[in-house]
Parts: C-alpha cells; structure tokens; sequence
C-alpha cells in the first residue's frame, strides 16, 4: 500500500453539489464532505440560513485527500479550472456570498501554495480572478440530503444541466488525475 499522508483542502466554487461531485473523481481524494463556513451564525447553521445570504458563510466542500497520490497545488488548479473563479458571488445562475469563490487554507503553507495557483491562473482568464484567500474558521458539515447529493441524483435536472458539464471538463482537463475513467 502507498504511504498514506492524509491533509485536508477547504474550497467553495459556488454550489457546493458541483465541487464535490468533481473531488469525487481525483485520485487520492478519500473523502469530501459538503458543507459551510466563513460567517458568523451564533450556532450551526442551516442550509436556509445559508442561502439567506445573512450569515456570512460559503457553500464549500472539505476534501481530505492522500498527499501521497494528489498534491494540494494539483488540487487548487482542478479547483480553479472546474468553476468560474472571474465571478464575484456568483457561479451560474447561483447568485449571493453564500456561492462565492474560496479558499480557504489550513496552514501557512497552503496559504502561499494558494497565493502561487491564483498568480499562475490569473492569465488564463480574460477579467480578473476573485477568489478570496482565507485562514479556516468553524467548518459545519452540510445536512445528510446534501452529502453525495450527485451520486444519489444524478438523472435529476440541475445534476444534468449544471455538474455534468462540469465533470465532462474535468474529465476533459484533468484525465491522468482521475480515479478512473468514466463514462
């Protein structure tokens, strides 16, 4: 068995249905767990908290993920590659903070790997990128329903018309960092 060096990555691309379906597939990736953080509710929030836009969090996903198999700068650039990272609060037709693209870092060292991937990135877009670099706060786990949301509905229209366009480019962009290849 390869060495296992578990760390985490902290991320928010807009819905966060989309970004763990994407994590879903990259090799070295053993969990994603939907969820929020970045505010200021007084307790765990809710999801109608969250998309009240008032509490402040984001919509993100908390990957843990083999260090060994996928680095954390492989990881920031599917990331910033799988979402539109030029489009302040916004990500589709998703609109308000709760959709807006983070990052978020454990460390000092993901925080000046980050800083590295959004200088590299920044030419590949015509307008600027916005996505905002942040030390880790409270992270709240999603409520069940949102937990594997594509894998349990995937025929259902936003899973059609919003993440599998996204999962066809990851597939697209990234094929030597998947899992395996899927249909």
């Amino acid at each position: 068995m390869k060495n296992r060096k578990l760390e985490t990555l902290t991320v928010g691309g807009g819905c966060f249905w989309c970004t763990e379906a994407v994590f879903n597939e990259v090799k070295g990736v053993e969990k994603v767990v939907s969820g929020y953080t970045g505010g200021i509710a007084p307790g765990r929030p809710t999801y109608r908290e969250i998309c009240s836009g008032l509490t402040g969090h984001a919509e993100v996903v908390q990957v843990t993920y083999n260090s060994a198999e996928v680095s954390y700068q492989d990881l920031l650039v599917i990331f910033m590659t799988t979402h539109n990272p030029t489009t302040l609060n916004r990500q589709g037709a998703d609109a308000g903070t709760q959709y807006r693209s983070v990052i978020y870092y454990h460390s000092q060292m993901q925080k000046e790997v980050a800083e590295v991937v959004l200088a590299e990135m920044a030419p590949y877009y015509a307008d600027p990128i916005v996505t905002e670099l942040s030390p880790i706060g409270v992270f709240y786990d999603a409520e069940e329903d949102h937990q594997s949301f594509y894998e349990n509905n995937k025929t259902m229209g936003y899973c059609t018309v919003v993440i599998d366009p996204k999962l066809a480019k990851l597939r697209q962009m990234h094929a030597d960092k998947l899992k395996s290849v899927t249909a």
